[in-house]
């Protein structure tokens, strides 16, 4: 079994990171982001109560968990969101995510 996976992140600049994300932690999109200093504001604490962590998904081969009634609530009083647009705290790593791309917004 995988223990890390690597995703690809792409900053608000354009520039793209490659993260290698251990599987055995626990961790959400937004914990990795965080973990490698990636411009990602998360004030809530992963809590789903702000959506400074909102990205865009550009893989559209990698099945990810439904949006829960919360986190559409909160992507819907954004204004820059997309049908892709999903908050990098609800969405925990798993093995099946490997080779993911998300884009973090410009604000």
């Amino acid at each position: 079994m995988k223990e890390d996976i690597t995703i690809t992140v792409t900053d608000q600049e354009g520039t793209k990171h490659t993260l290698i994300c251990p599987l055995d932690m626990g961790l959400s999109l937004k914990d990795i982001c965080k973990a490698y200093e990636l411009p990602m504001e998360a004030m809530c604490g992963g809590m789903a109560m702000c959506a400074t962590c909102h990205c865009f998904i550009l893989s559209e081969t990698i099945t990810l968990p439904e949006k829960s009634n919360i986190e559409d609530a909160l992507l819907s009083e954004l204004f820059n969101t997309q049908a892709t647009s999903r908050l990098a705290c609800q969405i925990y790593l798993t093995a099946q995510m490997d080779g993911l791309a998300v884009e973090i917004p410009a604000d």
